[in-house]
């Protein structure tokens, strides 16, 4: 069954002294500060597209590594996973790196990048980001 969420931004002014926020309405759980300032130099408490992309892509690859390690036979006590998306104002977004960390007993770190890669090449959101350059650091933790 498909699923589609929503969220919805209200914004005021140009973009180099306008504001706005973002409504995370599908879920309910909160509405966010946005403004060229937050994405182009200091976050300063208010967030970013590039911030929930982040949290987008970590989140998903995490579910993603975790449900392919289950199937494989192999599933993990922990992972913990960090996607780092790079904005350059006047270029866009010119990359991600996803950090990953995990318990998996039974795994060999050979093992553990492989899942790892396929997660990244399988994941949604990767999938959605095909056009960005994402690079991956997996690290299997005893």
């Amino acid at each position: 069954m498909a699923t589609t969420r929503t969220a919805t931004t209200q914004w005021k002014g140009a973009l180099l002294d306008g504001s706005g926020t973002v409504s995370l309405d599908s879920s309910g759980v909160g509405t966010f500060d946005v403004s060229w300032p937050s994405r182009a130099e200091q976050a300063n408490g208010k967030t970013s597209p590039e911030e929930l992309i982040a949290a987008a892509h970590s989140s998903c690859f995490s579910m993603a590594l975790s449900h392919g390690l289950a199937q494989a036979g192999t599933p993990p006590q922990t992972v913990e996973t960090k996607a780092d998306v790079t904005f350059q104002p006047g270029e866009g977004i010119t990359g991600i790196v996803i950090s990953v960390r995990a318990q998996v007993p039974g795994l060999s770190a050979e093992e553990f990048q492989k899942a790892a890669e396929t997660a990244k090449a399988n994941c949604p959101v990767s999938k959605a980001l095909a056009g960005t350059t994402i690079s991956l650091d997996a690290e299997l933790l005893s």
